[in-house]
């Protein structure tokens, strides 16, 4: 198959782009890609490091609020649209995937508009703006979240899938993630993360934390704060205390996250909905903490889901102290029974095949195509 990937902005929306990639190639090896992005996105980088041939378009987000920065926005749109058209007859892709950002916008509808089967994979709760304008031109919508179809009325096709990001994970090898971690196997380990970049507010909570984590002495405490954080937390701590606990440590970022999630056995961490995929496909409970500062409040929603289904605890922003994390780790922790179901409400709301869910409906598409 030739295919044309496009999403952007955050890793939420790239990597899941790229596990359809290795998914495809792994199902159809003579498989060719071209992923098309934005000029400034993080895919711009991250992409090209995965040795998939990149185009970029310039195109930003619509605001909110009237501003003459819409009209810009309109403008680029419709150039990325010419753009797009150009390079799609260049490459003459069997199908088009958009997993959001609204660098998609003009790539899947450009798509649409030249007869190119496409697909919108959504992995929030609550959909983003591109894909809800997309929703009505493109074959498939495929969802994060059961029953989250019905915010696409217009669509052609729902297509319940999961986040293909659950299948990356769901083949992580536990036991490098134990040996990165300098843990023996089957350790317990409770892995607290605040995001790539971290998060001021888990940070703080986690220094708070700090002097009871001694009292888990069987359990191995692994903070990852991010690199912006990562300094003043460990100086924080180790003042607090005069040394660091010997069951906690504090990293700055973690490049092997399937690894370590495949051995973790409870995770905080923030509610992107990437993230949910990968701790659902692998059954571990979680300690949800949902950012604030995103549109629609879609974490709190996504969390909320895991939480209904008893395989979350949610602990809203206002409420995060070192005592109520604490508190709850604790609970989960030393309650057998309630780790175990937690785990497998968790694995019922995991979708490990997502990926091949996905090469699956592009496959069926391009069939179609060539009967027409």
């Amino acid at each position: 198959m030739r295919v044309v990937l496009s999403g952007g902005g955050t890793g939420g929306h790239i990597y899941p782009a790229l596990a359809i990639a290795n998914q495809c190639g792994a199902e159809y090896p003579d498989s060719e890609f071209l992923y098309i992005g934005g000029e400034r996105g993080l895919e711009s980088s991250l992409v090209p490091k995965e040795n998939i041939p990149f185009e970029a378009i310039n195109i930003t987000g619509f605001r909110r609020k009237l501003s003459f920065d819409n009209v810009k926005t309109i403008v680029r749109f419709l150039k990325g649209v010419r753009t797009s058209k150009r390079l799609l007859r260049e490459f003459r892709p069997d199908v088009v995937i958009g997993t959001g950002g609204y660098v998609c916008g003009p790539v899947v509808y450009a798509a649409a508009k030249l007869g190119i089967p496409s697909i919108i994979h959504e992995q929030n709760a609550v959909p983003g703006l591109t894909n809800r304008f997309l929703s009505k031109y493109v074959s498939t919508v495929a969802v994060s979240f059961e029953g989250s179809g019905a915010a696409f009325p217009t669509a052609k096709k729902i297509l319940y899938t999961g986040n293909p990001r659950a299948t990356t994970v769901f083949e992580a090898d536990k036991n490098k993630g134990y040996a990165s971690l300098g843990l023996p196997p089957n350790s317990l380990v409770v892995l607290v993360v605040g995001g790539s970049r971290g998060a001021r507010a888990i940070n703080e909570a986690m220094i708070d934390m700090s002097p009871s984590v001694g009292k888990l002495g069987h359990i191995s405490f692994i903070y990852v704060t991010g690199e912006g954080y990562y300094e003043n937390t460990k100086t924080a701590i180790a003042d607090r205390l005069g040394k660091m606990p010997d069951n906690l440590r504090v990293l700055p970022y973690v490049h092997n996250m399937p690894e370590v999630l495949a051995c973790t056995s409870l995770i905080v961490n923030r509610a992107g909905a990437s993230f949910l995929a990968e701790i659902t496909a692998l059954g571990i409970p979680s300690i949800l903490i949902p950012s604030p500062n995103v549109t629609n409040n879609h974490q709190e929603k996504n969390a909320r889901s895991l939480e209904n289904s008893r395989a979350a605890e949610v602990i809203v922003e206002p409420d995060l102290t070192g005592s109520s994390l604490y508190t709850a780790i604790e609970r989960i922790m030393t309650d057998s029974s309630l780790h175990r179901s937690m785990s497998a409400a968790a694995r019922q709301l995991g979708k490990p095949e997502s990926a091949h869910l996905i090469v699956e409906e592009m496959r069926r598409l391009v069939r179609n195509q060539g009967k027409r």
